[in-house]
């Protein structure tokens, strides 16, 4: 007779070997599509590879942190990660902004609030390619509609290049301030193209917030600025630090959107356009995944600090 324990045992061999089998599928493609990538990406940040060289380099070539010093010691490298950070830091702030304005906007029922909703999505799921060659249109010192009506509206003294110009020179109160001109309207851009996302996040928990507690202020004689202070900002706080990070992950990364803007000049050399560099400039595969793995160290450093100081704590959790 077989005992009910080792019947529970057997089965629950049965229920893991199972499990393993449906999981089996994702874990090859995780392995293949993320995985494998990466770990060659470390090999390849070790060894002096060239591009036409890579298709006879194996693993076991020769070793070394040369490519480390070549990105280190490289002239920009530094002012690029400062680039890097202004860019992440204002495009975050600016999409977060933006999605907490739409979200209040268009969370009470009115006319064509459907319309409005779907509308606000066309930023994020338009082709990057269409929005910046639309952009690029719209901002021509020659023939751009911001500079016609700049000139003719605004009183502009000449057609500013938003994406050539390095920097330019504001008169305030007597004080000449330093304005990065090029930098500021990728950050713009950055800001417009990806508010949906958070817009999406934040209307969503905003809906969720009891209705009963807003009702219970107004008849308290609660003010608007009281009521989101105190009801609605300790809904939304927890939703905004994780898209925080997300986005500020995100724009750390970033390459397409400013390289088809700027190509990474004017200011605008992030470190992702580095890596392009490094590959289709140099011709240098170590080079270009030795930067690509300094990225991915100062985006650890970043996601640590937020997982230590700022991710909020599970039931029971201490920090």
């Amino acid at each position: 007779m077989i005992s009910a324990s080792a019947k529970r045992r057997t089965l629950r061999a049965r229920e893991n070997r199972d499990g393993l089998v449906l999981l089996a599928p994702t874990l090859l493609v995780v392995l293949a599509v993320v995985v494998l990538p990466i770990l060659w990406t470390v090999v390849l940040a070790f060894q002096r590879i060239r591009l036409i060289d890579i298709q006879r380099t194996g693993l076991f070539e020769a070793y070394t942190l040369r490519n480390f010093a070549v990105v280190l010691g490289s002239p920009g490298f530094w002012s690029s990660l400062w680039t890097t950070a202004a860019y992440a830091v204002g495009g975050t702030v600016l999409s977060l902004a933006l999605g907490l304005v739409a979200a209040l906007a268009l969370r009470k029922p009115f006319r064509g609030r459907a319309l409005l909703r779907g509308a606000m999505l066309l930023p994020y799921v338009a082709p990057v390619v269409a929005v910046a060659f639309v952009w690029e249109v719209m901002l021509s010192p020659q023939y751009g509609i911001v500079n016609d009506w700049g000139v003719r509206l605004l009183g502009w003294d000449e057609p500013i290049a938003f994406l050539t110009d390095r920097q330019a020179e504001l008169s305030v109160l007597g004080l000449q301030i330093p304005i990065p001109v090029a930098l500021l309207t990728v950050i713009v851009f950055e800001g417009w193209r990806y508010f949906p996302f958070a817009f999406l996040f934040l209307l969503a928990r905003i809906q969720a917030v009891p209705h009963d507690l807003e009702e219970a202020a107004v008849v308290d004689g609660a003010a608007p600025t009281q009521r989101f202070r105190h009801i609605i900002w300790p809904q939304l706080a927890p939703v905004l630090g994780l898209l925080a990070m997300l986005r500020f992950v995100m724009n750390f990364n970033k390459f397409d959107d400013v390289y088809l803007l700027t190509g990474g000049g004017a200011g605008t050399d992030v470190a992702s356009v580095r890596v392009y560099d490094f590959l289709t400039a140099r011709f240098d595969v170590g080079a270009a995944s030795a930067q690509a793995l300094v990225l991915a160290a100062v985006l650890l450093v970043f996601l640590a600090v937020y997982l230590k100081f700022f991710a909020p704590a599970g039931e029971g959790e201490e920090r």
